[in-house]
């Protein structure tokens, strides 16, 4: 039997951030973020199984697309620097999500090669106070078939 004790541990709406290296400026923070704050999704498949005539054969992929949702507050200064962000040049390079999680559990996810996709549409009705920003990327996954050559 499980242990029915077993610490499940803490999570921390606060820590939950963005960073970006080569634009330290677009790094967020909980200061800046709406109640939905950070969304990620990976797409696609880690793997595949390629059928044959008496069963499968596997294909690892080496990356999968990911994208991140940003609940700007469009309150924020962050907000302008995103606009202008997207205006001026949407190739952002290497970036860091960090969960929220307060200690242990899963660690952060570094994603290459992204890129500010696409802004959410925007209500002006004074009753909407985020500024959805999506970002996509690359999650490399699979990294020992690298060691296989």
């Amino acid at each position: 039997m499980v242990n029915p004790l077993v610490i499940q541990g803490t999570l921390n709406r606060l820590r939950g951030s963005v960073a970006i290296a080569l634009f330290p400026q677009l790094n967020v923070n909980a200061a800046y973020l709406g109640k939905e704050a950070i969304s990620f999704a990976l797409e696609g498949e880690s793997a595949q199984l390629i059928g044959t005539l008496t069963g499968a054969v596997t294909s690892p992929e080496p990356y999968m697309f990911a994208t991140i949702s940003i609940h700007l507050l469009r309150t924020q200064n962050l907000a302008e620097l995103y606009k202008v962000q997207l205006e001026t040049e949407t190739l952002l390079g290497p970036i860091i999500v960090y969960p929220d999680v307060q200690t242990g559990g899963i660690s952060s996810f570094k994603l290459i090669n992204c890129v500010l996709q696409s802004v959410q549409e925007l209500s002006f009705n004074g009753q909407q106070a985020d500024m959805v920003v999506r970002i996509r990327g690359i999650y490399p996954t699979n990294a020992l078939m690298y060691a296989a050559s």
